[in-house]
């Protein structure tokens, strides 16, 4: 037996490592942008050129035309396009939204600066939906998606390990879940001013996001016992939290890495505070709906799960009286 042990902790460790250098190097080493959504505004001979160069970039940007600035300028607002360039008289003018994405906007203002370096003009650089002051690059919010993915699968955990079942670790889960969400918000809001939005929003969108991976945690383990424990913390922690897109985009990620990582808890979490702390909730229906069918199935299942174990345990003395019965 020990042998045995010895042989799976030889062959786990290294397997296990090498997951996780896979799920954080490989899209970490693979950024580009893939169908960024992107803005031009203007009149379409003045912005013809413009889109050219642009589609050069084979594969890189998905174009959006607008007819002035001030409809790139909502675009962006609602989370539409990433940035927009828009044609002047005066030259081109790039809008970006660096709230949305510090990294995508500094792409695109590079981006946009060797082109007119080439063709010998300048390019104006407005940022519409700036970052907080106190967090320019975002990396408060990008870090927040570990600590509350940790904070589900601890929850998730505890819940099971102690033995909850039925409506009592239902609401242990959903209490845990809303405390989170209130001392996450006064942390980022109130006291590191990172997040802008409304502070019940955003506390509502750390305690959903932290909920969604508690109730699979414990809803798994429910079904299928411990081990769920551990199957749900690797797909949040290995693929969840690099597939996220929190530092960059999910536009930026190798495909279909982005598309996963918005279908699991790290991915809409994120995505979901962007748009309730800096862009009034443009766009928060998809993640909104995506963390409540995680958190509505685990707690379906921590439901389902207690009824089976409840059957189960009722049936065996019925079996044992009858065993007994027909033996006297």
């Amino acid at each position: 037996m020990s042998t045995r042990r010895t042989i799976a902790v030889v062959v786990l460790v290294p397997l296990l490592a090498a997951l996780a250098l896979w799920a954080f190097a490989w899209p970490a080493a693979r950024t580009a942008p893939r169908d960024l959504p992107l803005g031009v505004a203007g009149p379409t001979a003045a912005t013809a050129q413009t889109e050219k160069q642009l589609r050069q970039h084979e594969g890189a940007f998905e174009i959006h035309h607008y007819a002035d600035e001030a409809a790139a300028r909502t675009a962006i607002e609602d989370r539409t396009v990433y940035g927009a360039v828009v044609v002047t008289a005066q030259g081109p003018e790039l809008l970006t939204a660096s709230a949305a994405s510090p990294v995508v906007a500094q792409l695109l203002q590079q981006a946009m600066g060797r082109q007119a370096a080439a063709s010998g003009t300048e390019v104006r650089t407005v940022d519409v939906v700036p970052a907080p002051a106190s967090d320019p690059r975002g990396a408060t919010l990008s870090s927040s998606v570990l600590p509350l993915a940790l904070a589900g699968i601890i929850a998730g955990a505890m819940v099971t390990l102690h033995g909850l079942r039925g409506f009592r670790a239902v609401t242990a889960l959903v209490v845990s879940a809303a405390l989170v969400g209130v001392l996450a918000a006064a942390l980022a809001h109130s006291w590191l001013d990172v997040l802008t939005g409304n502070w019940w929003a955003e506390a509502g969108t750390f305690a959903l996001s932290s909920l969604a991976v508690s109730a699979a945690v414990a809803g798994l383990a429910a079904l299928v016992g411990p081990a769920g424990i551990g199957v749900v913390a690797l797909l949040v922690m290995f693929l969840g939290n690099p597939f996220s897109g929190a530092a960059s985009a999910p536009q930026l990620l190798p495909d279909p890495v982005g598309t996963i990582g918005q279908w699991l808890p790290p991915g809409a979490s994120a995505t979901l505070l962007r748009s309730v702390s800096f862009f009034d909730g443009a766009t928060a229906a998809g993640p909104v709906l995506t963390l409540t069918w995680w958190a509505a199935l685990g707690l379906g299942a921590v439901i389902l799960g207690s009824a089976l174990k409840a059957r189960a345990k009722g049936a065996r003395p019925a079996t044992t009286e009858r065993e007994l019965t027909s033996v006297g």
